[in-house]
């Protein structure tokens, strides 16, 4: 048993204490997996990696005892969690008394004419969120590739599924993705 089950296990029996030992053990990579995240998202995000690492880990060790298989099931709930974060943020970004559609411009950069790349996170999850009711475990899997950043070999083990089940489904959830978001008018994932 690692120590990250080790202390996986103890979080679940209640050792308030277990929680503190957690972060410094998988701060880096939850760090790392923040940062991938926030790569994705559109220029002029004021998100940090360490507040959402911050926010995710409160998430997740907060007031109500959790239950982790593994390493590889914590860190789905992780991807999980700061994906809920980024649609929040985002939301919050676009509501109207926030200053609705308007992005933040930095005055010493040249304003150009032509939209910056990225995505609509808040589309992609609203697609997720209906591809969920009829395709909930293909639905998983591209949370855990896209969001956790999980290969297919990876995500496949944490959904209990083999390799080739996984390039089905994330064939499968690439189109139906693609069609749902074009069909709604959002930009795709790069």
């Amino acid at each position: 048993m690692t120590d990250v089950t080790r202390i996986l296990d103890a979080i679940e029996q209640g050792d308030a204490r277990a929680a503190d030992q957690l972060l410094p053990i998988l701060y880096q990579e939850l760090r790392q997996l923040a940062a991938h995240l926030l790569a994705r998202e559109r220029p002029g995000q004021t998100l940090q990696a360490t507040a959402l690492v911050h926010e995710a880990y409160l998430r997740l060790v907060g007031a109500e005892p959790q239950t982790w298989q593994n390493r590889a099931h914590f860190f789905g709930a992780a991807a999980e969690a700061m994906r809920r974060i980024l649609v929040e943020s985002a939301r919050r970004r676009g509501s109207l008394k926030r200053g609705g559609g308007r992005e933040r411009q930095d005055l010493e950069e040249p304003v150009l004419a032509i939209d910056s790349p990225g995505f609509d996170v808040v589309a992609l999850d609203d697609a997720l969120t209906r591809f969920a009711e009829t395709a909930p475990q293909p639905a998983e899997l591209v949370k855990l590739r896209y969001f956790a950043g999980l290969t297919g070999k990876q995500a496949a083990e944490v959904l209990g599924i083999s390799s080739a089940t996984a390039a089905r489904y994330w064939a499968y959830a690439r189109s139906w993705l693609y069609v749902a978001l074009k069909e709604d008018g959002g930009t795709g994932p790069a």
